[in-house]
């Protein structure tokens, strides 16, 4: 006996189908394949590029070491990022960070991040980068005296980030909307460190990181 579906079933049918092959889907192999892909979800905030969006406090990430990326991605994903009220673009940044749930998918999308023609973007804040050559000394421990990071103590290439980006990232370690939570060790350091700045002297600091470019 055939079965007549009513015709808004025969409509539905097509899409049910599509729905079954595309969960059936394999995805790209881990790496720069799928890390494009995935990267799409990125683009509308961070841009194509990775150049970053000022107006919607999305910084630029092009060119950033993959193993930067991928910590930070796990940071969001472990709730010890974005997990703040205060912190209303790292609010934003957890669930797309949640969304990457399937094995490799960090790794994949850090490796295209990391792959982008780096960009430096050009100064929007005035401090004293003289006064902040002073206040740098304590950095040069883990960004190094050229600001280009150290992998083995989490400490990314400052050089690289937007200066509103670091401003706004000190200000959260020294509010306590970052850096607070005990399983964040690198996040606690910086935390330690913001706390012996003024707002000026942040800046200040800042101007002299715009220096070693």
């Amino acid at each position: 006996m055939m079965v007549r579906l009513p015709i808004f079933g025969k409509a539905l049918l097509p899409l049910l189908l599509m729905g079954a092959v595309a969960c059936d889907a394999t995805p790209p192999p881990v790496g720069m394949e799928r890390g494009a892909e995935l990267f799409e979800t990125c683009a509308p905030c961070h841009g194509d590029a990775g150049v970053g969006k000022v107006d919607i406090a999305a910084p630029a990430i092009a060119g950033l070491p993959q193993w930067y990326v991928e910590d930070q991605l796990r940071g969001f994903q472990k709730e010890y990022r974005g997990d703040h009220a205060d912190d209303l673009p790292g609010l934003r940044m957890r669930p797309m960070a949640v969304s990457l749930n399937r094995e490799g998918d960090v790794e994949s999308v850090a490796q295209y991040v990391a792959s982008l023609e780096p960009v430096y973007p050009q100064s929007t804040l005035h401090g004293d980068a003289g006064a902040g050559a002073g206040s740098y000394v304590v950095c040069v421990a883990c960004h190094g005296e050229d600001g280009l990071g150290n992998k083995d103590l989490h400490a990314p290439p400052i050089v690289q980030l937007d200066d509103w980006y670091l401003l706004t990232q000190l200000r959260n370690f020294k509010s306590g909307a970052r850096g607070a939570r005990t399983d964040d060790i690198w996040g606690q350091t910086m935390r330690v460190n913001s706390l012996a700045l003024t707002d000026e002297g942040m800046q200040d600091v800042i101007a002299y990181v715009q220096t070693l470019r």
